[in-house]
């Protein structure tokens, strides 16, 4: 008798609360609420006079009331995210997030009032006090927004009104995503499952999916056009009120990364893609027969694969053992997530697209979103999403305020994650043309989450530049993305028609504006990293897991230093790319 397969695993939101209306949350409102209003009785106007140690007592006493509001926050978007359908999670979200919008805009004085003290001022205090000491990573993080600091009570504007700003667009484009519905033959499928449809071994399902996809984009691109010009012009408004540069200047600041670094990166990538995607495609082409791939082939999976589909387990062992060869301790951590149900990994209608992991807070743990479907791909991704959490549980220590890290340094463990499973799954494959085939697989997931991904940092640069003369019609907005395209992608891929408005699903355009060249910087950075380990074995696990418990309380050079990497190089950022070109190289021979 055959066993049935595992079954793919819900998570339980009840570490954070049991439900909506449970008592502890209830308690957890009214209480936040008394204690933000002792607290701003107490400090509000006298920050800058308090002496080092009671000001390192009112930083504990914030993070304490910041640890209960993210537990709060975290829980209503988790619910909503298991079923953006049912209107009594958006209304709770929504409803969450007001009050909590609320709440911390009553204490929105304590940072900007640290602000207003002196450098001086505040190293005196630093050198008076231990205590104050402990956080001087988040005083130092705080105080990069000194020079963009507006009035105080334009702060507290602009604070609450983002509820009925960015947050509330961005939900209704995750809603409105989440309810498209893509008509192949006689299925309807989800967004998660047209774009699965792209990677079949057969091209006919392929291009259906492909023009349906473009066919439910096309008749919603009305709405996609709107969302994003609204939140291009707001972006530009706040820009400008704090002398920003740069569009792109705002996400670099909240990275605690200078501009140079970035131009570095994204220069450095757009110089090699002849080198790198050009080169590929015209390689893959040749493998399916093809002078072009159509724009659906461009995932289609290499001629000689194994097509077979990976049940959960078998893919929960595989990372897992892979984490656990390179270090016990990430695998334990690892397996924690499976065990104590922190995770989601099934495909449901109404649910989330994509994949991600939510820190959630230090007091609690983080908890896992996937759509698994069983490809390599998606045991790639589950890599990915587990080396966030584990790094998010490491980083835990570090409280409430240094714990997270910057979007850059966020990616490290993810796409580290993603090497080791690679890299035992190919040392498992014997059969030198599936060895082959398997590093053609991983040249194409380089290819996504670095040239792809500076494409759209690219794309966006360039939308929101366009929305200072005016708004942007959706003719010019998918001009912008297809030339963008041809350029990342080269000349062996054609574009149908109705690939034009594929720019309007990716949500980090919506929610994270320029987040994206994280996905590449992350991908360099893991590729240098990983070239130390193997020239480098002993001890590197455990300098990589102080690096990952350091939290938010080391920038990126501080980070790299002890592996000998400088990312303020720019021979650092072309070594990463290289090790892609040397697979590249191996395919072509």
């Amino acid at each position: 008798m055959s066993k049935k397969p595992a079954k793919i695993p819900t998570w339980n939101l009840a570490d954070l609360y049991k439900s909506t209306d449970c008592l502890e949350l209830k308690n957890d409102l009214s209480e936040t609420t008394d204690s933000v209003q002792r607290f701003a009785n107490l400090y509000k106007g006298k920050i800058k006079q308090l002496h080092a140690d009671m000001l390192a007592t009112a930083i504990s006493e914030y993070e304490e009331i910041h640890d209960v509001l993210g537990r709060l926050s975290s829980f209503a978007y988790l619910l909503y995210a298991e079923d953006l359908s049912k209107p009594e999670n958006t209304a709770f979200y929504q409803d969450i997030s007001e009050k909590v919008n609320a709440i911390s805009t009553s204490i929105l004085f304590f940072s900007l009032e640290i602000n207003k003290i002196s450098d001086n001022e505040l190293k005196e205090k630093l050198n008076a006090s231990k205590k104050l000491q402990h956080y001087q990573p988040w005083l130092r993080d705080i105080r990069v927004m000194r020079p963009y600091q507006l009035s105080d009570e334009v702060e507290e504007i602009l604070h609450e009104k983002s509820i009925t700003s960015h947050h509330s667009w961005s939900r209704f484009f995750d809603e409105t995503l989440a309810g498209l519905e893509f008509h192949v033959g006689k299925k309807t499928l989800s967004t998660a499952e047209a774009f699965h449809m792209l990677s079949s071994p057969k091209a006919d399902k392929r291009e259906k999916a492909a023009n349906a996809i473009g066919k439910t984009l096309k008749a919603n691109i009305k709405t996609f056009t709107f969302i994003t010009n609204i939140l291009a012009k707001d972006k530009e408004i706040e820009d400008k009120k704090r002398n920003f540069p740069q569009p792109i200047s705002a996400r670099n600041l909240s990275n605690l990364i200078e501009d140079e670094v970035t131009e570095a990166l994204i220069s450095t990538v757009k110089a090699n893609y002849p080198d790198l995607s050009h080169r590929y495609y015209k390689i893959k082409a040749k493998w399916l027969g093809m002078k072009k791939l159509n724009s659906w082939d461009r995932n289609a999976p290499i001629p000689g694969k194994k097509n077979q589909e990976i049940p959960w387990k078998k893919a929960v062992d595989i990372v897992l053992e892979s984490y656990n060869d390179f270090s016990p301790q990430m695998a334990t951590i690892g397996k924690r997530f499976f065990d104590e149900k922190w995770i989601d990994g099934g495909v449901r209608k109404g649910k989330e697209s994509g994949a991600f992991s939510h820190p959630t807070v230090p007091s609690a743990h983080p908890y896992i979103l996937m759509n698994y479907q069983g490809n390599t791909r998606d045991v790639m991704t589950l890599a990915h999403e587990l080396g966030h959490g584990v790094h998010q549980v490491l980083a835990a220590k570090q409280g409430a305020l240094m714990s997270d890290t910057p979007l850059t340094l966020a990616e490290t463990a993810s796409v580290f994650g993603e090497q080791l499973t690679f890299r035992n799954l190919l040392a498992r494959e014997k059969n030198e043309k599936q060895r082959k085939i398997m590093i053609a697989g991983k040249v194409e997931d380089m290819l996504n989450t670095v040239v792809r991904q500076v494409a759209f940092c690219e794309f966006e640069r360039r939308v929101h530049d366009a929305r200072r003369s005016g708004e942007i019609p959706t003719a010019a907005i998918s001009k912008i993305w297809i030339d963008v395209q041809k350029e990342s992608l080269g000349s062996a891929i054609k574009f149908e028609d109705e690939y034009k408005y594929y720019w309007s699903y990716i949500p980090h355009f919506i929610h994270s504006p320029f987040y994206v060249y994280a996905y590449a910087f992350g991908e360099c950075l893991v590729n240098s990293l990983y070239k130390v380990y193997e020239e480098k074995p002993d001890g590197f696990a455990e300098k990589y897991i102080k690096m990952l418990e350091a939290g938010g309380t080391l920038r990126h050079k501080e980070l790299l230093a002890p592996f000998g990497l400088d990312s303020s190089n720019p021979d650092f950022w072309q070594g990463g790319l290289d090790v892609i070109s040397g697979f590249i190289d191996e395919l072509e021979g």
